[in-house]
């Protein structure tokens, strides 16, 4: 009987063994506590991010005593709604944001943070020109210009004409007289008085090519050396004038024989200033050579075919003599241009 009782405990002894070695190992139905603190974001977090930019802050870990109760945050599938998504079609690339910018990247083949690439033209002034001007690619800061022109306006353009979208007004069968040139008046009502006429230009004559001067009021151009060829009789005057070209009388203006020519009566005319006299030009002019003597004009005189209009640049006036008379010699003012 001794022996029986010995082993029934002994049995119970090594069961009781193996039951401590079991809870020694840990209960999976009773973990122990919670590992050490850690910091994270919360899903809170990631959502106010994708949402709003929110910065957000990392939190303490805390074992939760129970679940979290129903509607006190955002699911995951709210989450993922608000994450970017890819868009091949209306996703920015790098050439459409400002060169050296940063952004986040749509398209597939360029997801994630991008950084710019378009150029930075500042600011960008358009001048309008008489041909269509490509505008440069790339950012323009808005505080450029494209020029304007108070004059733009359909009065001062032809009638019919559209120049950027103004249609002109301008009669073109409109004569603009020019004032005389006269200021100074001797009586009421007279030229000096009222002054009539389109007003001269300012400057009224320019010198940018040897050897010639631009009339601005008229568009014509003339020799500047009013006495390149002396006195002459009228048909060697046609001659003189017809066969000037560039190399002759100080001309460096690339003109050959037949841009030049005698110039018609009221072209001559267009010079004379009649407040000034001997000569009778424009105070300050730039011609070189006048003389304050009679000059020939291209101008037939109607009642007596053999015979010219002629130009007394002492004081402007009006006189004739005859084309053949090889005895009647004047001076020679060539011009070109005009319409």
């Amino acid at each position: 009987m001794r022996s029986k009782y010995i082993l029934i405990v002994s049995s119970a002894v090594a069961a009781m063994a193996a039951v401590a070695v079991v809870v020694s190992a840990g209960n999976p139905d009773n973990p122990p506590g919670p590992p050490e603190t850690t910091y994270s974001y919360r899903l809170e977090d990631i959502y106010d991010r994708l949402d709003s930019g929110a910065a957000g802050t990392q939190s303490a870990f805390t074992e939760p005593g129970s679940g979290p109760p129903t509607g006190t945050m955002h699911t995951l599938n709210q989450i993922m709604a608000v994450a970017p998504q890819v868009d091949d079609t209306d996703g920015a690339t790098a050439a459409q944001v400002l060169s050296g910018k940063t952004y986040w990247g749509l398209q597939s083949g360029a997801w994630g943070p991008q950084t710019g690439a378009m150029p930075d033209n500042g600011a960008v002034a358009i001048v309008p020109t008489t041909t269509q001007q490509t505008i440069a690619m790339g950012y323009h800061n808005g505080s450029g210009t494209v020029e304007g022109d108070a004059d733009l306006v359909a009065a001062n353009i032809a009638q019919g004409v559209d120049l950027f979208g103004v249609v002109g007004t301008l009669s073109t069968y409109n004569a603009a007289v020019p004032k005389t040139g006269q200021t100074i008046s001797y009586t009421t009502g007279d030229d000096g008085d009222l002054e009539m006429g389109v007003a001269w230009p300012s400057p009224r004559f320019i010198t940018g090519t040897t050897g010639v001067v631009t009339d601005t009021l008229t568009g014509l151009i003339w020799l500047e050396n009013a006495n390149c060829f002396g006195l002459h009789t009228w048909p060697q005057a046609l001659r003189d004038a017809n066969t000037l070209n560039s190399g002759e009388c100080g001309l460096g203006d690339g003109s050959v024989e037949g841009d030049w020519r005698l110039p018609n009566l009221r072209e001559l005319l267009s010079l004379i200033d009649y407040g000034e006299h001997t000569p009778a030009l424009p105070d300050g002019h730039p011609f070189t050579g006048v003389q304050s003597s009679t000059y020939w004009s291209s101008t037939t005189r109607a009642t007596s075919t053999s015979q010219v209009r002629t130009v007394d640049l002492d004081d402007g006036r009006v006189t004739y003599d005859w084309k053949g008379d090889p005895g009647v010699t004047y001076y020679v003012w060539p011009v070109r241009g005009g319409q």
